[in-house]
């Protein structure tokens, strides 16, 4: 059946490109592990065409969120979701051409985008113009852009005024704890952003970080799993401590950070 729809979804004249991403992409999936299809468009692709193609092979859909990116999230008829998300592949590549190629840096997650078109697997490419942009970026780790997220995340990290370290101390001060889970959650982002960056990996997304840091990371903080796992501990249930477990992590980061 998904082949059926992918196929479908092939067809449609404003695809000129279709990749599977996320775990069905790579060897890492189950039954119960969900679609990412990303769709490379030369115009939109009308709403009432997409949910009459949609209603066929799903149970349930909703068309056009735009939360992220804009994409369709559905449910297939066999149970398993599949999002849909709809992308203008010349944008698509001039947003990577100012990381991967002008070594711009971001506030988290800087190469999660340069990782998601290196790991996708191409299932149709009408012109040929996705996989000749996967081969563009399909280039060694700048070490200049390695540099400047190393510089941009332990200034937001630790290193300026407005640091998210200080955000969190004054948000614990005032008992702001819907503060303290939104600035901790902003550290965490620039954390893991400095460390694929310090070994030289495209960011791989949001989940199982821990995870694949042990697997991948060649250079880690001491303490890393162990540092992690008493903030989320401390974090509500012994606030005061939150702080010192900060410094630690920050501490441990600090004597793995390149020195200029």
């Amino acid at each position: 059946m998904v082949e059926a729809f992918i196929q479908e979804l092939c067809a449609l004249e404003e695809v000129e490109a279709l990749a599977l991403g996320g775990s069905r992409a790579g060897e890492h999936f189950d039954e119960a592990s969900d679609y990412d299809v990303y769709l490379y468009c030369t115009a939109p692709v009308p709403e009432e065409v997409r949910r009459a193609l949609l209603s066929r092979y799903c149970g349930r859909m909703e068309i056009g969120n735009h939360f992220w990116e804009y994409e369709d999230n559905c449910t297939l008829n066999s149970g398993r979701d599949i999002d849909l998300l709809y992308r203008n592949l010349d944008g698509f590549t001039e947003d990577l051409a100012r990381v991967v190629e002008q070594f711009q840096p971001q506030n988290g997650y800087t190469t999660c985008m340069w990782h998601n078109l290196l790991t996708c697997r191409v299932l149709y490419d009408r012109d040929g113009r996705l996989t000749a942009a996967k081969k563009r970026f399909d280039v060694p780790y700048p070490p200049q852009l390695r540099a400047n997220i190393l510089e941009r995340s332990w200034q937001l990290l630790h290193a300026s005024m407005p640091a998210y370290e200080g955000q969190i101390q004054k948000a614990l001060k005032r008992g702001d704890l819907v503060s303290v889970n939104h600035r901790t959650a902003a550290f965490l982002e620039s954390y893991f952003d400095f460390l694929f960056a310090l070994n030289s990996l495209p960011h791989p997304g949001e989940k199982r970080l821990v995870q694949l840091c042990r697997e991948c990371c060649r250079i880690l903080p001491d303490r890393f799993e162990e540092n992690l796992e008493r903030l989320f501990q401390d974090l509500f249930s012994s606030p005061e401590r939150t702080i010192q477990d900060i410094d630690a992590i920050l501490r441990a980061l600090e004597a793995v950070r390149p020195s200029k």
